[in-house]
């Protein structure tokens, strides 16, 4: 602004140093024997005849500096100029006065000679508030145009941000599909730039499935090996008679329940690692809950089912069907006549933290919180007459535990237990 200011101040005295000009030719004449001065009239600007109109002219004797002639603008009044030496040579001097009416003026002010040897200050001022009109109307028309391009150029980033990033935003949608277990694989075509990203994720999930399907193996393999000889094992203990017979049998048992155990648990490691998978919670439920009907159908258990039909368990189907089975399984054996199983989500719907609460009440007699702490524990039984090997709820303790969850008795509102577990859900 302060350049253009300056810009808008050289063109305002170029006009003055013309009417100044003009003045001294109108004024002087151009011949040799004009030695008296002559009235220049309005200089061809009309406001030089105006009163008070904010343009003047004035000229006096120098250095005496009486009035010789002025403006019919100045209606009488005297138009001040600042003392000091004025210019003697063709360099007029410049500045900012205040006119007759107290508003803003420059001036331009020189000496000049006639042939007569008399000298005379002539002097021509224009009103200087166009000037600043002017700058102020160049300032809010800069300001509109700086808004306008601004607003543009920050719609074109947001516009351009938007494009270009929305190839990324299809490939999160495609990871959040892999992740929910939709489809398995990066599937679309991405730009150049991102499009070797997509080749190595889509090589990072075959891996990863190439690593869980080794272990499985592996696992399987471990398992196959195990269980022909333990199998011959137990077999020959059947067939035998004697403390020595008994006693194999119990410890071939209990190998069978350890080597099952952590053929689970390494089977779970391996499949966590496992991109995508997950399971519908409620058809497992229902279908544990029909089973457990049927089995208990001459007590006339009633077992009730309440899932939210949206809710998927991170994990395998197998694995969801242990944990819910043993504890509807426990509940069933102990309950009077009802077993109510009820999941509840927590979390925001789409988070990675999300848990699900699954609530298993059963009205039978209960226990108190020693004896809930001692259920947990691995082949703990309380009561040798319910069938059963103790290994139920220690199971569901550490499948939960390697999905991220973890199982907690209680007392069910009915009086009897309440079993709550939470799980990893989408």
């Amino acid at each position: 602004m302060a350049l253009y200011r300056q810009s808008v101040e050289r063109g305002f005295d170029e006009r003055l140093d013309v009417f100044l000009k003009t003045l001294i030719a109108q004024m002087v004449g151009d011949g040799d024997d004009d030695v008296v001065l002559r009235e220049p009239g309005n200089l061809g600007e009309p406001r030089f005849g105006l009163p008070l109109s904010g343009w003047y002219w004035t000229v006096r004797s120098f250095p005496a500096g009486v009035v010789e002639m002025s403006s019919a603008s100045l209606a009488g009044d005297v138009l001040t100029l600042p003392d000091g030496e004025p210019s003697l040579d063709s360099t007029p001097a410049r500045g900012a006065i205040a006119g007759p009416d107290g508003e803003d003026l420059r001036y331009l002010e020189r000496v000049i000679s006639l042939a007569d040897g008399g000298r005379y200050l002539v002097a021509v001022a224009g009103n200087a508030t166009e000037i600043g009109e002017e700058v102020a109307t160049f300032g809010t028309r800069v300001a509109a145009t700086l808004s306008v391009f601004g607003l543009g150029l920050v719609l074109a980033t947001l516009l351009q941000v938007r494009v270009g990033l929305k190839p990324l935003e299809r490939m999160r949608a495609a990871l959040h599909a892999i992740r929910v277990g939709d489809t398995q694989r990066l599937e679309g075509t991405f730009p150049s730039e991102i499009a070797p990203l997509a080749t190595e994720l889509n090589a990072l999930i075959d891996s990863n499935r190439e690593i869980v399907d080794r272990a499985r193996t592996h696992v399987g393999n471990l398992a196959h090996a195990l269980k022909t000889p333990l199998s011959v094992v137990l077999n020959e203990a059947r067939a035998g008679d004697g403390p020595l017979a008994a006693k194999v049998e119990e410890q071939a048992l209990l190998m069978q329940a350890q080597v099952n155990h952590h053929l689970d648990r390494a089977r779970l490691a391996a499949q966590r690692r496992m991109i995508g998978v997950v399971t519908e919670i409620a058809p497992a439920a229902e279908g544990l809950a029909r089973a457990m009907r049927r089995i208990h159908e001459a007590r006339g258990l009633t077992v009730e089912v309440s899932v939210p039909a949206d809710l998927r368990f991170r994990g395998e189907r197998q694995d969801l069907e242990e944990m819910l089975g043993n504890l509807l399984d426990n509940a069933c054996k102990w309950a009077a006549t009802r077993v109510d199983l009820r999941v509840e989500a927590t979390g925001a719907a789409g988070g990675d933290r999300r848990m699900a609460r699954v609530i298993v009440d059963d009205d039978g007699p209960g226990l108190d919180p020693a004896a809930r702490a001692a259920a947990l524990q691995r082949g703990r039984r309380l009561d040798e007459s319910v069938p059963g090997s103790g290994l139920g709820l220690a199971i569901v303790t550490d499948l939960a535990g390697l999905y991220g969850g973890r199982l907690e008795l209680d007392a069910a509102p009915g009086g009897g237990l309440r079993a709550l577990l939470s799980l990893p859900i989408l």
